[in-house]
């Protein structure tokens, strides 16, 4: 899978205007300001794929890229306190409206946790949701590189009771920085993506 050849597809704003599924899809998760359009960009080997924002709350809308027969979904951040509770509410839909869509063919969700801090109240309810829905995803701890050597050793000691069923959840150190996380991250897409359709081989 040549990463490097994704390409933005479409925003909506609210769940009505998502066209019926037509691909498999892969989405990303996590509350604002955890770094996800960085992984995004990272992970596409693009500086620019994502628009990277200093404003938490920023992406309010629901991003779809494109890559071979899969999207890769951007959900929008949850959690930011200062927006309108109509606006809230509105994301809310977005989040729960497209992961409860049983109709879509989502092969895995991306959960992402600041690394830096125990999971927030948003972050713990998003992994239940996933498990009482039985999605599969995979936790990804952005902004690793912030952490020093027992820092570090410190958070994934805390993870452990910090995370429900940690034990049975593949958890992933990142960062957009150094590329800690990278080539695993993709590799889990590229399993995932040739076991769920007719993918790489099919199209060589």
């Amino acid at each position: 899978m040549d990463f490097r050849r994704a390409e933005f597809c479409a925003s909506y704003g609210s769940f009505s205007q998502i066209p019926k599924p037509e691909r498999l899809e892969i989405a990303f998760a996590g509350r604002s300001n955890v770094g996800k359009s960085s992984l995004i960009n990272r992970i596409f080997g693009r500086k620019n794929l994502a628009r990277v924002s200093s404003v938490p709350g920023k992406t309010a809308t629901i991003n779809f890229y494109g890559l071979e027969n899969v999207y890769f979904v951007d959900l929008p951040g949850y959690g930011y306190a200062k927006v309108a509770k109509s606006e809230k509410e509105r994301w809310s839909g977005l989040i729960g409206g497209y992961l409860g869509d049983t109709e879509r063919d989502l092969v895995l969700v991306l959960s992402l946790i600041d690394m830096r801090h125990p999971p927030t109240k948003d972050d713990l309810q998003m992994i239940d949701f996933l498990v009482e829905n039985e999605l599969p995803f995979i936790v990804v701890l952005t902004k690793a590189d912030k952490l020093n050597k027992t820092e570090r050793a410190k958070r994934l000691e805390a993870l452990k009771t910090e995370i429900p069923y940690y034990e049975d959840i593949t958890v992933i150190p990142f960062s957009a920085v150094t590329d800690e996380g990278v080539a695993e991250v993709r590799r889990i897409i590229e399993d995932v993506a040739c076991e769920d359709g007719e993918m790489l081989g099919d199209e060589a």
